[in-house]
């Protein structure tokens, strides 16, 4: 099975190194902590959520805010909206910088939904976190340092991929988004041993590969 990766791109990357408190607090940011935000859309929401996490492994920041956007870029707001918007807060402005280098390098070379069909019609998102960070590890009520598979793909395909993974390795769920989620997918997120992160995710990509391949049984 050979999977073709799906780029993540980034649409802005900006700034605000004094920000005024009510901004601040308006996007859970605490002007008692955090002087300074952020603020990154991007066209994939959950690879964002997993930079987002790899931020604070690297960087004295919070993740304030992530929100994914309802039906996915491809209905975007405007051309910088993308699929989500990540805040990070920190009280130095440096450490918000250093948070948006680690972020931007996880988008780049590790975080992105991959294509399972030929016509690229169906993407599946079967990443494994090796080592939560402070964010998706407090989201997933873990411990930092503990693996997780992160699980993505249209509805039905989701589904049965789900059941596979579940049975392909020693993994226990930790949440399951059913559908419809904000971009019309549904998603789950399983722990264990990193190698069963691993067996649990390989399971579910093949699967959405075999459930494009073969959509009636």
């Amino acid at each position: 099975m050979i999977l073709e990766p799906i780029p993540p791109i980034v649409l802005s990357v900006r700034r605000l190194p004094g920000a005024h408190p009510s901004v601040l607090r308006a996007y859970g940011a605490d002007p008692t902590r955090h002087t300074s935000l952020g603020l990154v859309t991007c066209d994939q929401d959950d690879s964002t959520y997993v930079a987002l996490d790899e931020a604070t492994k690297h960087a004295a920041v919070d993740v304030v805010f992530a929100r994914s956007f309802y039906a996915g870029a491809a209905h975007a707001s405007g051309r910088l909206s993308g699929e989500i918007l990540g805040v990070l807060a920190a009280e130095d402005p440096a450490e918000v910088d250093a948070g948006l280098e680690a972020l931007l390098t996880c988008l780049e070379h590790d975080a992105c939904f991959y294509r399972a069909d030929e016509r690229g019609a169906i993407a599946v998102f079967p990443h494994v976190i090796a080592s939560l960070g402070q964010y998706l590890s407090a989201q997933a009520g873990l411990a930092p340092g503990d693996a997780m598979a992160y699980l993505v793909a249209p509805p039905l395909e989701a589904t049965i991929a789900l059941d596979a993974a579940l049975k392909a390795a020693e993994v226990r769920v930790v949440k399951i988004f059913p559908p419809p989620t904000e971009t019309n997918y549904a998603a789950a997120w399983l722990t264990g041993a990193q190698v069963d992160c691993e067996a649990a995710a390989l399971a579910y990509a093949e699967t959405v590969v075999e459930v494009g391949r073969k959509p009636h049984c």
